[in-house]
């Protein structure tokens, strides 16, 4: 059985979502598809766009989670799977996913990292990529110690703890 991977961040309409993130990003949706998973996102623009158009270039499958209609899918979703529940979805990316990777983000962002958390899934952070990311590890968000999530410096290694933690979980 394949991989599933669900890539959580900012969308399009972001006015600091920042090259870098959508860099990170690409790079993310690049590495699922040379390890022949399969990327599960919002869908839409913004983080989620570039994670496909990355899982694209390596030919891989790429599944959106909508809030509405088909007509939201960024270009480079595979399947297109529209809910009609709007931001009730994120629950539906957050759980779908054998891992979760974020990038920066915004309360839609939070949303599923929460959910991750909650359903204690297996949660990769990708430092300075802005938004609640960078939110959660500077502590600003909460302070427990007791979370379970890991950080990380590259979209290398989110995609390799990503799966390394899949094999335990």
């Amino acid at each position: 059985m394949k991989t599933l991977i669900s890539v959580c961040g900012s969308d399009g309409d972001d006015s600091s979502l920042s090259s870098y993130a959508l860099e990170i990003a690409e790079i993310v949706g690049r590495l699922i598809a040379q390890r022949n998973g399969i990327l599960i996102c919002g869908g839409r623009g913004g983080v989620m766009e570039a994670a496909c158009k990355g899982a694209k270039e390596e030919n891989g499958l790429t599944i959106g989670i909508l809030p509405q209609s088909k007509g939201e899918a960024n270009k480079f979703v595979d399947i297109a799977i529209p809910t009609g529940i709007g931001h009730k979805r994120n629950f539906l990316v957050a759980s779908a996913g054998d891992a979760i990777i974020a990038i920066g983000g915004r309360w839609g962002t939070l949303n599923e990292i929460s959910f991750a958390m909650i359903f204690e899934k297996p949660l990769v952070l990708i430092k300075n990529t802005g938004g609640c990311v960078d939110e959660i590890i500077g502590g600003n968000l909460m302070h427990d110690n007791d979370l379970l999530f890991h950080i990380v410096d590259s979209a290398e290694e989110a995609v390799e703890k990503a799966f390394e933690l899949c094999k335990n979980f």
